[in-house]
C-alpha cells in the first residue's frame, strides 16, 4: 500500500466513524420513547443530551491535547470504546440519573475523544492545499449520521423497545468503530504529501502556534465570536425545526425536513470545504453568513412545506460550512503540529452556542408566542460575522513569534 493509499484509507475510516458517533443526532428519537413509553418528563428525557453535548466540547478540548502529544490512535480507541460501552450500559438505565451518565458523561465523552482524533490525523496525510476538503469530508460524516441513524433507531425502538435498542446500537458502533480506529496513524516522520498537479507552491513559513500564544492573537476571538454565533443561528433552527412547521404552517409530520437539514449539513460541510480550499476560509464565510443571515431575515415568511424546505436546505448549508471551515482556518493560522489543543480551545465556543440559541428560543417564545423575534436575533448576529469575516486577516506567525520572543 503506498502512502498515498494510506492517505484515502484514513480519510475513508475517519468518515465512518463519523457516520456511528453521530448517534448524538438521533437522540430525539430516544427522547419520545423515554416520554411516551417510559412516562419520563420532557425535561428529565431531554438532560442526557444536553450533559452529552456539553461533556462533548469539554472531552474534545482534553482529547485534543492528548492526541498532539500521544498521537491519535490510542485516544481515538478509548473514544469508540467510550460510546459504545456507554450505549450498551444505558440499555439498563431506569432511571434519569443513570442515563445521564451512562449517555450523557460516557458516550459524550467517547464522542468528543473520537472527533477531536479524526480530522487533525487525516489533514497530516494530505497536501496543505486540501485542508479544507479532507476537514469537509471527516465533518460529513458526523452531520450524516441523521439520515439513517434517526429511522434505524425508531425502527428498533419499535421492534425491540428502547431498552433493546441502545444494546443493539453500542455493540454494533464497537464492532465498527473499534476496528476501524485501530487503523488511524499520523504519517511517519519526514513524509511529504504528493503535491497536487497544477499546485502553485506559496512561499511561506511553517506554522507552529500553541494554544496560549494563540489566544495572544485577536484572531482567535475573531473566530470565537464568529463560530459562537452562527452556530448558535444554526442550532437554534435545527432544534426547532418541527416545532416551527407546526406553528408558521400547521405541519405535523415534519421528519422529512431533519432529514433536509441533515442531506445539507452534511452536503455543506463537504462544498464549504472545497470552496474553502479554493478562494480561502475567511471568504468562504463571508458568503455563508451573508446567505444565512438572508435566510434568517426571511423565516417567518416561510409558511409552506416548499419555502420550509427551501429554508431547512439553507440553515443546514450555512451550519455545515462552520464545522468544515473552522477546522480548516485554525490550522491555517495557527498550524497543525498542535492543531488538537488550538481547536479544542477553539471548540469551546460551539459548546457555549447550544445555551445562546436555547436562550433565544427562550425569550422569543416567552416574550412573543413565536419564533420571529429568534429569527431577527440571529439574522443580527450573522450581519456582526460578516462584518468580522471582512475586517479579520490571516494570523502573521512571523510577526507573532518576535511579538511572543521580546515579551
Amino acid at each position: 500500500m503506498t502512502k498515498f493509499d494510506k492517505a484515502k484509507q484514513i480519510l475513508l475510516a475517519g468518515f465512518c466513524i463519523n457516520l456511528c458517533m453521530g448517534i448524538l443526532y438521533a437522540w430525539s428519537v430516544f427522547k419520545q420513547a423515554l416520554v411516551l413509553d417510559m412516562g419520563w418528563s420532557d425535561a428529565d428525557a431531554s438532560m442526557p443530551y444536553s450533559v452529552a453535548v456539553i461533556t462533548f466540547a469539554l472531552s474534545l478540548l482534553v482529547a485534543g491535547v492528548l492526541q498532539d502529544k500521544m498521537g491519535p490512535r490510542k485516544i481515538l480507541i478509548l473514544g469508540t470504546v467510550l460510546v459504545g460501552s456507554g450505549m450498551i450500559i444505558s440499555s439498563f438505565a431506569t432511571s434519569p440519573l443513570l442515563l445521564l451518565i451512562t449517555f450523557g458523561l460516557m458516550t459524550g465523552a467517547g464522542i468528543g475523544f473520537g472527533y477531536a482524533c479524526l480530522a487533525p490525523s487525516a489533514m497530516k496525510w494530505f497536501h496543505p492545499s486540501k485542508k479544507g476538503l479532507v476537514n469537509g469530508l471527516i465533518a460529513a460524516g458526523f452531520g450524516l449520521a441523521a439520515v439513517y441513524l434517526a429511522p434505524l433507531t425508531s425502527l428498533l425502538i419499535d421492534s425491540f423497545g428502547i431498552s433493546t435498542s441502545f444494546l443493539i446500537l453500542g455493540v454494533a458502533i464497537l464492532l465498527i468503530t473499534v476496528p476501524l480506529a485501530s487503523t488511524i496513524t499520523n504519517p511517519p516522520a519526514g513524509y511529504q504529501p504528493p503535491v497536487p498537479a497544477n499546485y502553485k507552491a506559496k512561499a511561506s513559513k511553517p506554522v507552529d502556534i500553541q494554544w496560549r500564544a494563540m489566544l495572544k492573537t485577536p484572531q482567535f476571538y475573531s473566530l470565537w465570536i464568529m463560530f459562537a454565533l452562527a452556530s448558535s443561528a444554526g442550532l437554534m433552527v435545527i432544534g426547532n425545526i418541527t416545532l416551527i412547521a407546526s406553528q408558521q404552517a400547521n405541519i405535523t409530520e415534519a421528519a422529512f425536513l431533519v432529514v433536509v437539514l441533515s442531506i445539507f449539513n452534511s452536503g455543506g460541510r463537504v462544498a464549504a470545504g472545497i470552496l474553502a480550499d479554493k478562494i480561502g476560509g475567511l471568504r468562504t464565510l463571508t458568503i455563508a453568513f451573508i446567505m444565512q443571515g438572508i435566510n434568517m431575515a426571511l423565516f417567518a415568511s416561510f409558511d409552506s412545506s416548499f419555502t420550509l424546505m427551501v429554508g431547512a436546505a439553507l440553515a443546514g448549508v450555512g451550519y455545515g460550512t462552520l464545522l468544515a471551515v473552522f477546522p480548516t482556518l485554525t490550522a491555517e493560522f495557527y498550524g497543525l503540529k498542535n492543531y488538537g489543543a488550538n481547536f479544542g480551545v477553539l471548540y469551546t465556543a460551539w459548546g457555549v452556542s447550544g445555551f445562546i440559541g436555547s436562550a433565544i428560543t427562550a425569550i422569543a417564545m416567552g416574550t412573543t408566542g413565536n419564533y420571529t423575534l429568534a429569527y431577527t436575533i440571529c439574522a443580527v448576529m450573522l450581519a456582526v460575522n460578516v462584518l468580522l469575516s471582512v475586517v479579520t486577516k490571516p494570523v502573521d506567525a512571523e510577526a507573532l513569534e518576535k511579538k511572543l520572543a521580546n515579551a
